[in-house]
């Protein structure tokens, strides 16, 4: 039983590490909080709280949620520390060995955090509250506010796909989602709160319908129809679940920005058997070829990992020469991190770490020399640019449908507002290019 009594005039503090669908969930978490009185932290103020929810996608994502953990308990040194998400999920017992930390939450406890908060009494070691991954379940709606604009609406969570390199499964359980009905709901509250823009987010949005017996195409075809949501972003979508139907509707759609993220991971046909990825290059290259031929001025990101097991020098060559003939906008590169107990760990060739490095490079020029020859494409071009709410003392920016960002001096007349805009040149840190002008 809760006793609502000990939340009273208590504040709150909340840290996201990790991959958007994270901060849609320490949204969701605040809510929660704030519905019961405990109010978010003001600027210099202690919490009384701290929420921590974290990511384990590497190594390094580990290190900085243990770094992350021990700062917020020296800033905080009385509060009632709280840590969930993926890391938390994956080694609970290495984040209640933390000092200062009191209670552990996994994936399916963090949207029920009410129920294990008790008095807030600080714990001489914290306690875990977790489950095994084949026992999570529940799906839990999230929809949050991004730092300016946009909103994250989570569709669905978890993943069957048991990659090789992949501990995802392991921490978010099996592939589940709401219900399309439930997804529209939550757009038009986003209309009602005066957003525009929607992310839809999840580990594998693509799979969505095992929880209801819906589609993916059936939910972008219903949330096109939410009249006030002036576009739809689809975010990371595997190639063998983006289908040409999609493809086509989207560049038929009201609402559906032009803009693609499609995880590659390998241009490797040899990696990615080793991966036990669900596609080869054969079919990647045909959906970039199909969303080119109905979606010509479409932003197209794709995922990339370098320096996996079995990559030896002759197969990243084979993905070096494979990602350079794609048409795409932007690399977003991963250098690969060793995850335990995944089935990576049993294929013999290592790559060294002065190895991924240079591979990791020689990707990351190609990512520069294709998003300046997308943006160059784009300038004189008038495209619609949705204005978000600057930080102090810059430079407003907003995105177009197809995910360039534009810089405009400041305007307050401007924000979440959508415009007209006529591309213009690169802004200094060639980051950006700025509007020639600008059509209410």
């Amino acid at each position: 039983m809760i006793d609502y009594n000990t939340f009273e005039n208590k504040t709150a503090a909340y840290y996201t590490l990790g991959c958007k669908l994270n901060f849609a969930e320490t949204s969701s978490i605040g809510k929660l909080l704030e519905e019961c009185g405990i109010r978010r932290v003001r600027a210099g103020e202690s919490a009384d709280i701290c929420v921590i929810n974290t990511c384990s996608v590497t190594e390094l994502a580990d290190k900085k949620c243990r770094q992350a953990i021990r700062r917020i308990v020296r800033q905080h040194p009385e509060a009632f520390i709280v840590v969930t998400g993926c890391y938390a999920q994956l080694k609970p017992e290495d984040v209640a060995d933390i000092p200062g930390v009191d209670l552990i939450l996994g994936a399916e406890q963090k949207l029920d955090i009410l129920y294990y908060l008790g008095d807030l009494h600080k714990k001489q070691h914290g306690d875990i509250v977790t489950t095994g991954s084949e026992d999570i379940r529940t799906f839990s709606p999230s929809c949050s506010k991004g730092d300016r604009t946009r909103y994250f609406l989570k569709v669905q969570d978890g993943c069957n796909y048991f990659c090789t390199y992949c501990t995802i499964p392991f921490a978010r359980g099996r592939s589940r989602n709401g219900s399309i009905d439930s997804m529209v709901k939550q757009a038009e509250e986003v209309v009602r709160n005066g957003g525009k823009e929607i992310v839809l987010t999840g580990v594998n949005i693509g799979d969505f319908g095992h929880s209801t017996g819906e589609t993916f195409f059936d939910l972008i075809k219903a949330l096109d129809s939410v009249e006030g949501i002036e576009r739809f972003r689809i975010s990371s979508i595997e190639p063998n679940l983006l289908t040409d139907e999609m493809i086509d509707y989207v560049a038929t759609s009201k609402r559906f920005a032009p803009h693609f993220h499609i995880p590659l991971q390998s241009g490797s046909d040899d990696v990615l058997k080793l991966m036990h990825r669900r596609y080869d290059t054969h079919l990647f290259a045909h959906k970039i070829e199909r969303v080119r031929m109905v979606l010509p001025d479409a932003f197209i990101g794709i995922d990339l990992i370098v320096g996996v097991r079995g990559e030896t020098e002759k197969l990243f060559e084979e993905t070096y020469h494979f990602v350079n003939s794609l048409d795409v906008s932007q690399l977003h590169v991963f250098t690969y991190s060793e995850r335990p107990n995944t089935q990576a760990l049993k294929i013999s060739h290592i790559v060294t770490s002065q190895e991924k490095h240079e591979r990791c490079r020689k990707m990351l020029e190609i990512s520069e020399q294709k998003l300046q020859k997308f943006y160059e494409k784009q300038q004189g071009k008038l495209r619609p640019v949705l204005f978000e709410h600057p930080k102090k003392g810059m430079l407003m920016h907003g995105f177009t449908d197809n995910y360039i960002r534009v810089e405009v001096p400041y305007d307050k007349n401007l924000v979440n507002k959508r415009c007209l805009v006529v591309l213009g040149d690169f802004n200094d840190a060639k980051d950006a290019l700025k509007a020639e002008q600008i059509l209410e």
